[in-house]
């Protein structure tokens, strides 16, 4: 096509949006969520009410929550399709660097277009505008830079012509996938330019797979046959490659067990002879024995996170070589592991064609049968229930386990149940697990189950939340209602950061400031979350018993909408199996005879810590 159209920048931007598309046709970009104010309402918000047919817009309640259900929506899709986020300049822009950072450390697409102040400087300084006395090209945007994978100032409306592809670029990436900004000058959005017809013509963005290098495939081929006990890390990465059956497939010809990182689990059943389940500080004995001896650690797909790794303490065989099978060679090289850059299913296919028929000698049996033996427990209904017995966060999640179906997802991020879910959910097939485990960020959980259920509307979708969470981030609650979006939140009210407060302890502190009992309040909490969620347009309800949150749960495909249930939990226990160090900075002087105990065993761990490269 040939000649130009004349258009505003914001015009141009949601026609070109609309026209990139994915290898199966649909768009890329399957919509705006969009809070409004001066600093894009005139320009862009025009311009995506002309495109609203072809680019649905959604109004959220929170810049940031409305970007974490659009990050949500991206990793329930495996990266195959995206949203975008825009807000007003100011405040509306920076609540949005928190999402951006988690979709950066999850290696997540989102497109984050804030408004920006006025590039032609005339009203400086505008409302909400933060000038730099030193630099009069930054503004508050200027914060996104760190957290994104590719970040533009839209200054002039031509620069979208070269703007906009690279941001696509990122985004469709396996190895630079990201959140991607563009800031976007507000008197820029509303100035027209005679834009080629050719740059608003379809365009599709075909999901690029790297294939092995012949050298390392070689080199890594050989040491796993030199290694006597080999062990896989199973890390998202395996999701987003689609790589789960060529996992299984690799395991079983070779014999090498399997681990999952909070991202890669569900990448094989639980019950598969071969997963030996969660990793790390968070994971489980078989998996965390098994790599303590192993002499060759390949993960696939993993950023080997302090949390997989015990902050470098877990892989203690003295021997041992680390190999890492990743798409993006920044992980790939990391802590001096052998490197294998490639896309997890090819790799993984070809590595196996490599080993031929080599196999390694399988882990006892008896590893997972003992463990389910110690845990299972811990999970079981309560025999019987006193009036004031307080459900333990086990209890809660065996619960949710026993009313789960085909089609159910559990997802959580933040606080107590992260540890749990990983360790005792059982889940049977691959995408029923989604955990936010890279940034833990408290407030995703609510905004990520709706991004879930647009992404997925036929899953079963039950949210793990609790208290603390709530009350840092409920408003998409209400959007969803309004949406009709349906989704199951079981809120645990432990009164406050339990899981913090259990590290408080375990590090020798004095209980404080965690739990709303030891905080300075003139008057006692008495928050009813379930009138809170009903307010907000959900059916919610508070059960006094693990009985009850069954009776609850099995409610739930009866209701339209989101669905709250609140059962009080109590802040101590937890799953007292498995784990492994995790380093946390504890004092080297204290008056208290606890720290200073913590510091001796901080001391003897930190002495076995490896951190290579």
């Amino acid at each position: 096509m040939t000649g130009t159209i004349r258009l505003t920048a914001a015009q141009a931007m949601t026609r070109y949006i609309a026209a990139q598309k994915t290898e199966s046709g649909e768009s890329f970009i399957a919509g705006f969520w969009a809070i409004f104010g001066h600093g894009n309402v005139a320009g862009l918000g025009e311009a995506l009410y002309a495109a609203r047919e072809e680019l649905p817009t959604w109004r959220g309640h929170n810049e940031q929550t409305m970007a974490h259900a659009a990050i949500a929506y991206a990793k329930q899709m495996r990266r195959g399709r995206a949203m975008a986020v825009t807000s007003s300049i100011g405040p509306g822009a920076t609540n949005m660097v928190t999402a951006a950072a988690l979709a950066h450390v999850n290696r997540l697409p989102v497109l984050l277009v804030p408004g920006d102040v006025f590039a032609h400087r005339g009203p400086d300084p505008v409302l909400q505008q933060i000038e730099d006395f030193g630099d009069g090209t930054v503004s508050v945007n200027d914060c996104f830079r760190p957290v994104t994978r590719y970040f533009d100032r839209i200054a002039r409306p031509e620069q979208l012509l070269t703007a906009l592809p690279r941001a696509f670029r990122v985004m469709t990436d396996p190895a630079d996938c990201g959140p991607v900004c563009l800031s976007f000058c507000q008197d820029v959005q509303a100035e027209a330019y005679d834009y080629p017809v050719s740059f608003f013509e379809p365009r599709v963005w075909h999901q690029r797979r790297i294939r092995p290098d012949e050298g390392e495939l070689a080199r890594v081929a050989e040491a796993i046959r030199a290694a006597e006990r080999p062990v896989i890390v199973a890390g998202g990465g395996v999701h987003y490659a689609g790589a789960c059956e060529a996992l299984r497939a690799f395991a079983e010809a070779h014999g090498i067990p399997v681990t999952e990182t909070q991202a890669g689990k569900s990448a094989l059943p639980w019950d598969h002879p071969l997963n030996l389940g969660p990793i790390g500080v968070t994971g489980g004995a078989p998996a965390n024995t098994v790599c303590a001896e192993a002499d060759l650690v390949l993960g696939v797909g993993t950023r080997f996170q302090d949390f997989t790794t015990g902050s470098w303490g877990l892989f203690a065989h003295p021997g041992r070589k680390l190999v890492s099978l990743n798409v993006a060679a920044y992980d790939a090289m990391k802590h001096g592991a052998m490197p294998l850059m490639a896309d997890a299913r090819l790799g993984l296919e070809e590595l196996g064609a490599a080993l031929g028929g080599h196999r390694a000698e399988a882990p006892a049996a008896t590893l997972k049968a003992e463990w389910f033996a110690q845990v299972d427990p811990l999970t079981a209904a309560p025999e019987a229930e006193g009036a004031n017995a307080l459900a333990t966060d086990m209890q809660v999640v065996g619960a949710v386990q026993r009313a789960a179906t085909g089609d159910t997802l559990v997802m959580c991020a933040a606080g107590t149940m992260p540890g749990e879910l990983h360790k005792l959910w059982k889940a049977d097939r691959p995408g029923s697990y989604h955990m936010e485990y890279g940034f833990s960020c408290m407030g995703y959980e609510i905004a990520g189950a709706m991004g879930i259920k647009m992404a997925d509307p036929g899953r079963d979708v039950i949210c793990f939340t609790g208290d603390g969470t709530y009350l840092m981030a409920n408003s998409e609650l209400a959007t969803a209602a309004m949406m009709g979006i349906g989704f199951t939140v079981v809120i645990t009210d432990n009164r406050g950061f339990g899981c913090i407060n259990r590290l408080q302890m375990g590090t020798g502190g004095a209980e404080f400031n965690c739990l709303l009992e030891h905080t300075v309040h003139e008057v006692p909490s008495a928050i009813d979350f379930a009138a809170h969620a009903a307010s907000l347009g959900a059916t919610s309800v508070k059960v006094g018993s693990v009985a009850e949150l069954e009776k609850a749960l099995a409610r739930r495909h009866e209701v339209k909408g989101p669905y709250v249930v609140v059962i009080d939990t109590d802040p101590y226990p937890s799953t007292p199996h498995g784990g492994t160090w995790w380093e946390v900075g504890v004092p080297e002087v204290s008056d208290r005879a606890e720290v200073r105990a913590a510091r001796v065993a901080w001391e003897g761990n930190k002495s076995r810590q490896r951190a290579e490269g």
